[in-house]
C-alpha cells in the first residue's frame, strides 16, 4: 500500500513541524504558482514555435567530428536560439566551457585596445574581476588595454542616471549590464528595467554595444533583454537554456556582427562559426532547450518557496516572498557563517547524487573568499539543478537555485531547514510561530482545509 506524502518525507528525516509549515506556506503560494505555470507555457510554446520554424529533424539530433564543416544540427540549434531570442544571430556551442567564459569571449571579441567598458550595474560576478582586470590577472582586458569603469547601484537599487552620464565618454565602446544579483543581495534586474536603462544609454551614445549577462534569468519572464534593445545576451547552458540535460556549453545570441566577432575569437579568424564538431552532443542541447521553460518554472517555484520559508521565519530575503521575480536565484542573509553552511549541508543532502558528502568551505579559482558550494548533480556544477553556494565572508547570505522539479526543489529546501534545526540555528517553536502566522493571512477556505495548528 503506498505511503502517504507525509510518511515519505518523515522517512526521509523531516519532521512533521518542518513538513506542516512546507505545506502551509505551499498552500499560500497558489496564485503565484498559477502564474509561473502561465508564463512556462508561453515560452514553451515560444521553443516549439522556433524549432518548427527551423525544421529541426532527427537528422539534426546527429552530431559531427573532426572540423564539423557544414554541421547541420549545430548551425539549425543556432538559428533556434536566435528565433526564440529574436536576434540576429547565435553561437551555441560545446566549446564554450562556461559563463564566464561566454561573458570572457563576448568581451574580448567585441573589445578592443583603447575601448572602455562600463559597468552601469555595481560591481560585475567575482568571477569576471579577473577577465576584466579588477584583480590582476593574466590575459585580462586591462592587459591589453582595454579601460574599465564602473557605476553603482543607489541604496535603493535603482540606477545612477547621472553618474552613468557622467561615465559615458568617447571611449565608452561597450556596457555590461549583470541581469542576476551575483553574491550580493542587491535586486534582481528586471527586462523592463534592463530596457530602460539600454534606452538611456542609447539615449547618450547610440553606437555602444549593450550586453547583458543573462545567466539565470532566461524564461523567467516572457521576454528577453534582447526584445527590449540589448545587442547581446550571454549565458550558461547548464543553467536556464539547458534544461538540466546540456552537460556543458554556453550562448551568445544578438547583433550578427557582434556574434561574428565572438565566433572568431572562439575558433581563429578567417574560421568563425564554419568549424566546432558537436560530437554526439546536439541531442541534449535540443532536448534540453525544449524542456528549459518548464524546468525553469520547477526552480522558480522552489526560489519563491525558499523566500516565503525563510522571510517568515525572520530572515533577510532577496527577493522578498512578495516581489515580482526576474531570476531564479534566492538569497537569504544568516548573519554567521554556521547559517550558509548549514543550509548548503541540506540542500547537499536532500540531492539525487552525492547526497551522503558534506561540502565544506574552500579555496575556489576566481573568488577571494572561501565558498562552499551544494550541488549533488547529474551535471557537475550544474545551476539549473538543486544547488546553493556563497561566498563565507559578511554578511554571510546563502544564494540558491535550480531544481529540476518544483516537488525536489521543495524537498531541498525543507531539508536546508530541518539541519538548521538540528544545528540549533532555528527552533522548531520558531517554524510554528511562523506556520500560525502564515495561516492567519490564509484565506478561510483554505484555512477551514487546513488543520494544521
Amino acid at each position: 500500500m503506498r505511503s502517504s506524502n507525509e510518511e515519505i518525507y518523515l522517512s526521509m528525516g523531516i519532521s512533521k513541524t518542518v513538513y506542516d509549515y512546507g505545506c502551509t506556506i505551499e498552500k499560500s503560494l497558489r496564485d503565484r504558482f498559477d502564474e509561473v505555470d502561465s508564463n512556462a507555457e508561453y515560452n514553451q510554446l515560444k521553443v516549439v514555435n522556433a524549432m518548427q520554424q527551423h525544421q529541426v529533424s532527427e537528422a539534426c539530433l546527429l552530431g559531427t567530428t573532426g572540423y564539423g564543416y557544414n554541421d547541420l544540427g549545430r548551425d539549425t540549434l543556432e538559428a533556434v536560439y536566435a528565433a526564440t531570442f529574436h536576434t540576429e544571430d547565435a553561437l551555441v556551442r560545446p566549446q564554450i566551457t562556461c559563463g564566464t567564459h561566454a561573458l570572457a569571449l563576448s568581451l574580448m571579441s567585441n573589445l578592443r585596445p583603447g575601448d572602455e567598458l562600463l559597468s552601469p550595474v555595481g560591481k560585475p560576478y567575482d568571477t569576471l574581476e579577473e577577465v576584466i582586470g579588477i584583480r590582476p590577472s593574466k590575459g585580462s582586458l586591462a592587459e591589453y588595454g582595454v579601460t574599465y569603469r564602473q557605476v553603482d547601484l543607489l541604496p535603493d537599487g535603482s540606477f545612477d542616471y547621472d553618474k552613468i552620464r557622467e561615465n559615458i565618454n568617447e571611449k565608452t565602446h561597450l556596457v555590461t549590464i549583470q541581469r542576476s544579483k551575483g553574491y550580493q543581495t542587491r535586486p534582481t534586474l528586471s527586462v523592463q528595467r534592463i530596457g530602460e536603462l539600454i534606452a538611456f544609454i542609447k539615449g547618450i551614445k547610440p553606437d555602444v554595444i549593450c550586453m547583458v549577462d543573462n545567466c539565470y534569468g532566461e524564461f523567467v519572464e516572457t521576454i528577453e533583454p534582447s526584445d527590449v534593445g540589448a545587442d547581446m545576451i550571454v549565458g550558461s547552458l547548464i543553467k536556464n537554456p539547458g534544461g538540466g540535460l546540456a552537460p556543458i556549453g554556453g550562448y551568445i545570441a544578438g547583433k550578427k556582427e557582434c556574434v561574428e566577432n565572438a565566433a572568431y575569437r572562439l575558433t581563429s579568424p578567417g574560421l568563425g562559426k564554419e568549424v566546432g564538431a558537436s560530437l554526439g552532443i546536439l541531442k541534449d542541447f535540443y532536448q534540453g532547450f525544449f524542456l528549459a521553460p518548464t524546468v525553469t518554472a520547477g526552480a522558480l517555484k522552489g526560489a519563491i518557496f525558499a523566500a516565503n520559508v525563510y522571510e517568515k521565519l525572520g530572515f533577510a530575503v532577496v527577493p522578498n516572498g512578495s516581489e515580482s521575480r526576474h531570476d531564479i536565484i534566492q538569497a537569504v542573509t544568516f548573519g554567521q557563517p554556521e547559517g550558509v553552511i548549514g543550509f548548503c549541508q541540506g540542500i547537499q543532502a536532500a540531492a539525487p547524487v552525492d547526497s551522503h558528502v558534506t561540502p565544506e568551505p574552500w579555496d575556489m579559482p576566481g573568488y577571494d573568499a572561501q565558498v562552499i558550494m551544494a550541488a549533488g548533480a547529474f551535471v557537475s556544477g550544474s545551476s539549473i539543478e538543486l544547488s546553493a553556494d556563497g561566498p563565507i565572508k559578511p554578511p554571510y547570505a546563502v544564494y540558491f537555485q535550480g531544481g529540476l522539479t518544483w516537488q525536489h526543489a521543495k524537498f531541498g529546501i525543507l531539508k536546508s531547514l530541518q539541519v538548521l534545526v538540528q544545528k540549533g540555528l532555528v527552533t522548531e517553536e520558531q517554524i510554528r510561530k511562523a506556520c500560525r502566522t502564515t495561516l492567519k493571512n490564509t484565506n478561510p477556505v483554505e484555512k477551514a482545509q487546513n488543520k494544521i495548528y
